[in-house]
């Protein structure tokens, strides 16, 4: 019963500083233990985050969102976590939501659970076509793994239970999308089994994306490349015990 056992809240921050404070404070009002991951900020993140309650995981150097997901995998489980929930720092999540995962986690016996914004009524963010047309493409290839349709698979809004986040927590993309869709599919390769429910997107309450259109449009297909080929992370399966 993962309510019953510890479990971390992990968020990965660079220059959030005019968001993170709030998000830390919603977190904390739901009785969750509270990981910021201080991703090489230039601005005060890791002392707002401090100050609302969080404890802080600074990197001395920028390695993107997802070596510093993957550092705060590791120091989940090096701190006996069962289970961490992936929030973003720039307020789009609505903490109250990360119960939900977890009800979904422990109903469906899920190692990873993703809250979708497409199936939630309450999202208010509204995504371009081109964006739209990208998310569809990159369901399509979750899903193909997944067996089962999966239609958000870049939100960064999720639960990753173990044995799974022993396995994120030793192999795990470090790159844009890797940290979603590329960790998505390498579960779903794995045989660990992949969830989603409804979950409520905001705009984001303080600036903007690190990653540019062009810059985004040039990864999204290299993480295409990288599932299609097979190329995704090997991490141990789910039951056979090997690696996939």
């Amino acid at each position: 019963m993962i309510y019953t056992r510890p479990l971390l809240v992990i968020v990965p921050a660079l220059n959030e500083q005019e968001s993170i404070q709030q998000v830390v404070r919603e977190i904390r009002a739901e009785h969750f233990d509270v990981l910021v991951v201080d991703d090489g900020s230039t601005d005060e993140t890791a002392l707002r985050a401090e100050s609302a309650g969080a404890a802080v995981l600074r990197l001395p150097v920028n390695l993107g969102v997802g070596g510093a997901l993957r550092a705060g995998f590791r120091f989940a489980v090096d701190h006996h976590y069962v289970a961490v929930v992936q929030v973003d720092a720039d307020g789009q999540h609505p903490a109250s939501q990360i119960r939900d995962l977890i009800d979904a986690a422990e109903q469906h016996n899920a190692h990873l659970v993703i809250g979708s914004r497409y199936l939630s009524p309450d999202s208010t963010l509204t995504p371009t076509a081109s964006r739209r047309l990208a998310m569809r493409l990159l369901s399509k290839v979750t899903s193909h793994y997944a067996g089962h349709s999966i239609t958000d698979s870049t939100s960064g809004f999720r639960i990753i239970c173990e044995p799974l986040l022993s396995e994120f927590a030793r192999e795990f993309p470090l790159y844009y999308l890797g940290d979603t869709f590329e960790a998505t599919v390498a579960a779903a390769r794995a045989s660990y089994y992949i969830v989603e429910i409804p979950a409520a997107l905001s705009p984001r309450t303080h600036g903007k994306s690190t990653a540019g259109r062009i810059r985004a449009i040039s990864l999204l297909g290299k993480v295409l490349i990288l599932a299609l080929f097979r190329m995704t992370p090997r991490i141990q399966s789910a039951y056979s015990g090997v690696s996939d």
